[in-house]
């Protein structure tokens, strides 16, 4: 009889195999042979101030990894669809307990959260729109990553587990979306499973998967129950790829993993002081930036039974600061383009419960247009405002909002704006940023919303 897999367990093995085989790589070559093998390894001498970050965080990593010291270490990963968007990264469909001892990988048990949230109490009141949107009136470990900062989504989701009465005391909390699966793919090539047809490449995995699951089963004659072992075997064929890559692959590799570490992708919460100091100094911790003084913005999008519509709406972000006047003004638009033109078991209108936070002492004026009530409110030491907005099936919708700064914002040419990226956002997001200065000059920027960026870090159009 064919093993039973998670739909996300072969994503799940996969990620997990990969940084630690990279991290157990790169750490046993700095062993052997010191630092200056390791920047040959890397191809760039001399090596930039983040790689130098990146490459000592993964050292420590691999360094508390390899040495247990004869203990064993128990990590809880959450597996995010990204498909269906969530403040922390995406909807959690399944987690996994992964246990290491002195470099060893001695098991990784999944499970799925709708199975083990039957086990939690109705004690934890879901918060606005989930109710509403949802029709969930309790939270529960499926969707407890509704708080943009991941050390609360990671210590809210450890408190759910021992609420459904697990008893395994976690060393860390790992975070992973789907988009990871396609890094690994797009460095391996497309994947071929006996026994199925075509092949899984990094363009179409994700989706060919989904359709192999939820439909295509029935066709070919497999029985419901088997339906996902193809799971299991896609899983191995990947990692037999993964062991005969090539050194400039395993380079390759090992630059995109550290991407999606930047770009939230991969969120990571250790219990060790030490060894999260490191993590948050590579900005690996997927926290919301409380440190930041100057002007500050960061969109949260939460799917709000939508199905997998995230997969086919278009963000464009649109900001302009006007410093010119007495008290420096904001304007802020949001588009959405909903891509898809009929509904499918994937996709139907968008819904989705949209907030803007921005620095404290900031006087939001307004949002328009809304059909749903605003909620104010403050967190993370940031002003926050949310409604719920709406874009059908191949249409746009674009929400503005009006904002006085606070006083506190630098307006001359000290003046600064750090965006932070949602987690499990695409980075195809598109931000245009117009600033009007104090002495009449104007400067305009645009990017790709791919990680946490800081405006003087980049080159004005």
């Amino acid at each position: 009889m064919a093993k039973h897999y998670s739909k996300k367990f072969w994503a799940l093995f996969v990620v997990v195999s990969v940084v630690l085989l990279l991290s157990l790589f790169i750490f046993l070559e700095w062993k052997r042979s010191g630092f200056a093998s390791l920047q040959r390894f890397l191809g760039v001498v001399p090596v930039k101030e983040e790689i130098q970050t990146d490459m000592s965080t993964l050292l420590s990593i691999a360094d508390a990894l390899v040495d247990t010291n004869g203990e064993t270490k128990t990590y809880l990963i959450l597996f995010q669809n990204n498909m269906e968007l969530r403040p922390g990264g995406g909807y959690i469909g399944s987690f996994g307990i992964l246990k290491i001892k002195d470099g060893q990988a001695l098991s990784l048990d999944v499970h799925d959260t709708v199975n083990f949230d039957g086990r939690i109490p109705d004690t934890v009141p879901a918060p606005y729109p989930m109710k509403e949107t949802l029709g969930v009136s309790s939270l529960k470990l499926r969707d407890s990553n509704h708080s943009p900062d991941f050390a609360t989504n990671a210590k809210a989701a450890e408190d759910f587990y021992h609420m459904g009465k697990g008893e395994e005391q976690f060393d860390g909390v790992i975070g992973v979306t789907t988009h990871v699966l396609e890094s690994v793919l797009a460095v391996t090539g497309p994947v071929e499973v006996p026994g199925y047809e075509g092949s899984f490449g990094s363009e179409n995995a994700v989706l060919d998967l989904e359709y192999q699951v939820e439909q295509k089963y029935y066709k070919e004659g497999i029985s419901f129950g088997d339906r996902k072992s193809i799971m299991g075997e896609l899983s191995a064929q990947i990692l037999k790829k993964v062991k005969t890559l090539s050194l400039q692959d395993k380079y390759k590799l090992f630059q995109i993993i550290l991407g999606d570490l930047h770009s939230k992708d991969i969120q990571v919460a250790f219990k060790d002081a030490a060894l999260q100091a490191q993590i948050e100094k590579a900005s690996w911790d997927g926290k919301v930036d409380t440190a930041w003084n100057q002007d500050y913005l960061f969109l949260v999008d939460s799917n709000a039974n939508a199905f997998k519509s995230d997969l086919y709406v278009v963000r464009t972000y649109d900001y302009s600061v006007d410093l010119t006047e007495a008290e420096p003004r904001a304007t802020l638009t949001v588009n959405y383009h909903h891509t898809a033109k009929e509904k499918s078991y994937l996709t139907k209108d968008y819904q989705a419960y949209a907030r803007i936070y921005v620095q404290k002492g900031s006087y939001i004026e307004g949002i328009a247009p809304v059909s749903h009530q605003v909620v104010y409110g403050e967190e993370f030491g940031k002003k926050v405002a949310g409604t719920i907005v709406q874009v059908p099936l191949g249409t746009e919708k674009t929400l503005t909002y009006e904002y006085k700064l606070p006083k506190t914002i630098e307006t001359g040419e000290g003046y600064d704006l750090k965006i932070q990226k949602q987690p499990g956002m695409k980075n195809d997001t598109k931000v245009n940023v117009t600033v009007k200065y104090k002495n009449g000059t104007t400067k305009k920027y645009q990017f790709n919303l791919e990680r946490d960026t800081v405006l003087g870090t980049l080159t004005p159009q």
